[in-house]
């Protein structure tokens, strides 16, 4: 390699980021700086050259100018000297510096090279580091405390569906140890079918277009409880060591069992309707059956009765004559016929009896209870409509006799009834107020909005089967729901809302337990 040229060296030392003065060994005349050197005191090197020390270094008497020449001097004598100064810059700003001396034999003469750096800038930036460090372990701290203490769970997968990383909420979700958790694929905790396979899919779509995807899905647990979790995967790629997919889950087990329990509870309900529908369209056939049956029976002892009194009087006359041909015939087939109307006489009767006869409900259910029972399908319902609800329940059991999955029901079609209310009237903002109290011996549940009212619906029609507003409806909800409430002891009604709106009520009589 071959050697440096003069100026290569000037250049390196010009380089330096640490301040470099040159004194003369003998006066303490400064001869050169670097460029460092100049930048922080401010001075360029021609100014620096007649300067003493007194006149560029701090006032107080332990920086006076003797103090520094003896300093430069020991450097001299001893080939190199430590110290603390404090430098003072063209603009007065005083700069405390650790200051190296090193005697340095030139071949023109000795001279005393001074290397210092800006002690209390650094000191700054060392401060501003440990507070740095500080906050990042305190934002640290705060960050796993938080992520400790949520409910949601956080799992990152590889790109084979292997965790690599789990918190503790995602551990407490899945029910096992957290260092056991990684190196376990995802998907086989998820049961086998159409919830294993919903997940395998959400995971390659979002592995493909890199975007978030919600799902839901069913987890056997190692107790071998079965769980449901909701929540979303997201692609992500973060810098070089970490990609795969991130998973935010959460237990949904009580909402997807409400929902199960509600459809069964529409199943059931929907086989009270049928029922019930049967009851009405077989009280309308016995209605309508019973007076042709009625009819025809007459008709039929009518015909009976003439043939008879024709032959009588054939018999009693002077000139008896032979009854016409296939008179018997015609008997026996007017009699058979008689028995068959009697026989549908006695069924239509049984029929009505029967439908007509209501058995007392013996369940024994509380107010408050159905009420929040119904407030998950209410809500639901509510936001997607752009519509709040308020409850106000009791402040003791309201317990009543009634059938209680009936009773829900027709607190959902008044409910529902007036969020679609509000629904189609955006300007309003009141929420659907939803109260449960107490009236003598009944309990009360009021569904109060701020629609349109009911004045514009004919006052003896609200609640009659074949009245409706609603451009797709049917206009039977009310009618049911009277009929359900009315059957069990209680009462609906239906009247204005102050100052705009409408409120409906039922009661139910109060159980004597």
């Amino acid at each position: 390699m071959p050697y440096l040229a003069d100026d290569d060296y000037e250049q390196l030392v010009q380089a330096l980021r640490y301040c470099v003065l040159i004194h003369d060994a003998a006066s303490k005349d400064i001869l050169w700086a670097n460029q460092a050197a100049a930048d922080l005191l401010e001075f360029s090197v021609e100014e620096l050259r007649p300067l003493k020390a007194h006149q560029m270094s701090a006032q107080e008497q332990r920086y006076r100018r003797s103090v520094g020449r003896q300093w430069l001097q020991n450097a001299v004598d001893n080939g190199v000297a430590v110290t603390e100064w404090a430098y003072r810059a063209k603009s007065g700003r005083v700069i405390l510096t650790e200051a190296i001396a090193i005697r340095v034999e030139l071949a023109a003469r000795q001279v005393v090279m001074v290397q210092f750096r800006d002690i209390e800038r650094e000191a700054l930036v060392r401060r501003d580091l440990l507070r740095t460090e500080a906050d990042l372990n305190r934002t640290e701290a705060r960050l796993s405390a938080f992520l400790d203490n949520m409910s949601e769970g956080i799992l990152v997968l590889d790109e084979t569906g292997r965790i690599t990383y789990a918190t503790e909420a995602a551990a407490a979700l899945l029910d096992s140890p957290l260092d056991r958790l990684p190196g376990i694929r995802f998907t086989d905790l998820c049961t086998p079918g159409q919830s294993r396979s919903n997940v395998v899919a959400a995971l390659e779509r979002t592995a493909e277009h890199g975007g978030s995807e919600g799902l839901r899905y069913e987890i056997k647990l190692p107790s071998g409880r079965v769980r449901w979790h909701a929540g979303s995967c997201q692609h992500i790629e973060i810098e070089n060591d970490l990609s795969g997919s991130l998973l935010l889950c959460h237990d949904v087990t009580d909402h997807v069992l409400t929902e199960q329990a509600h459809r069964r509870d529409v199943q059931y309900l929907n086989y009270l309707a049928r029922y019930n529908a049967m009851g009405d369209m077989a009280m309308a056939i016995a209605h309508e059956l019973a007076q042709p049956l009625a009819a025809a029976t007459n008709y039929l002892a009518g015909t009976q009765s003439r043939l008879a009194g024709t032959q009588d009087r054939a018999q009693a006359s002077d000139q008896p004559t032979e009854p016409p041909a296939g008179y018997d015939d015609i008997q026996r087939g007017l009699e058979s016929a008689r028995r068959q109307l009697d026989r549908a006489n006695h069924i239509v009767r049984s029929l009505r009896e029967y439908v007509t006869t209501l058995e007392d409900s013996q369940q024994h259910a509380d107010l408050n209870e159905i009420v929040e029972e119904c407030s998950y399908f209410v809500d639901l319902r509510a936001q997607q409509s752009g519509v709040s609800v308020e409850y106000v329940l009791a402040d003791e059991p309201v317990t009543v006799v009634c059938e209680k999955v009936l009773t829900g029901q027709v607190l959902l079609n008044l409910c529902f009834n007036a969020i679609e209310e509000l629904a189609g009237q955006p300007d309003v903002r009141q929420p659907v107020s939803v109260s449960v109290g107490y009236d003598g011996g009944y309990g009360v549940v009021t569904v109060t909005d701020c629609g349109k009212g009911i004045s514009h619906m004919p006052s003896d029609q609200v609640f009659y089967g074949a009245f409706t507003d609603k451009a797709a409806g049917n206009g039977i909800g009310l009618a049911l729901s009277y009929r359900i409430i009315s059957r069990q002891g209680g009462t609906l009604t239906a009247r204005e809302n102050t100052p705009r709106g409408a409120v409906f009520e039922f009661t139910l009589p109060l159980s004597a337990q």
